[in-house]
C-alpha cells in the first residue's frame, strides 16, 4: 500500500468519475424508469475478484499492525465494506471494524452501552419521519437545538 501511491490515486480518480455516472444513472433510474437507486461502484467492487483479495489483504495488513502494537480493535474506514469480525495471527487477535461508507451502504459505526455496532441507515424509516414531520409545525434553529438536546440527554440515561 505504501509503496503504490499512484495506483491509490488512479483508483480515487476512477471512483470519483464513477460516482459522478453513478449520479446521472441514478437521476434516469428514479425519473424516467420510476425504479429506485442503483449502486454501480457498489456492484463492480462485490463483483471483481481482485478486490475481494485486496479487501482481504488490506483488513489482515490492518489488523497483523493492530496486533503487533497489543492494540483492542482496529478500526477503517476506507474500505467501503461494513464489517465487525475479530483477525487473528501468530502473535495475538484484534476486533477489526469497518464503517464502511455513508454513500453506498449508508453505514456508521456506532460506539454505545460498551460495545461497537453496525449502524445502518434505514431510507423508510426516514421517509416516513420526513412525511410525519412536514405535518407539524417547522422549528426555529433554538428549538430544533434544544429539541436536539433534550433527545441527547435521553439518550444518555
Amino acid at each position: 500500500m505504501q509503496h503504490s501511491k499512484w495506483l491509490a490515486k488512479l483508483g480515487a480518480v476512477g471512483y470519483d468519475t464513477l460516482i459522478h455516472i453513478n449520479r446521472v444513472a441514478n437521476f434516469i433510474s428514479e425519473k424516467i424508469f420510476k425504479k429506485g437507486k442503483l449502486s454501480l461502484s457498489k456492484k463492480i467492487k462485490n463483483s471483481v475478484k481482485s478486490a475481494v483479495k485486496f479487501i482481504n489483504s488490506f483488513e489482515q495488513t490492518a489488523a497483523d499492525i493492530g496486533i503487533s502494537n497489543q492494540y483492542d480493535y482496529v478500526i477503517c474506514g476506507h474500505i467501503h465494506q461494513p464489517e465487525m469480525r475479530e483477525i487473528e495471527n501468530e502473535e495475538g487477535k484484534i476486533m477489526y471494524l469497518n464503517s464502511g461508507d455513508w454513500i453506498e451502504n449508508l453505514t456508521a459505526l456506532e460506539y454505545a452501552g460498551g460495545e461497537w455496532k453496525i449502524y445502518r441507515y434505514d431510507e423508510n424509516e426516514m421517509q416516513q419521519w420526513i412525511e410525519h414531520s412536514s405535518e407539524e409545525e417547522e422549528l426555529n434553529n433554538t428549538q430544533l437545538f434544544d429539541s436536539m438536546l433534550e433527545e441527547f440527554n435521553l439518550m444518555k440515561q
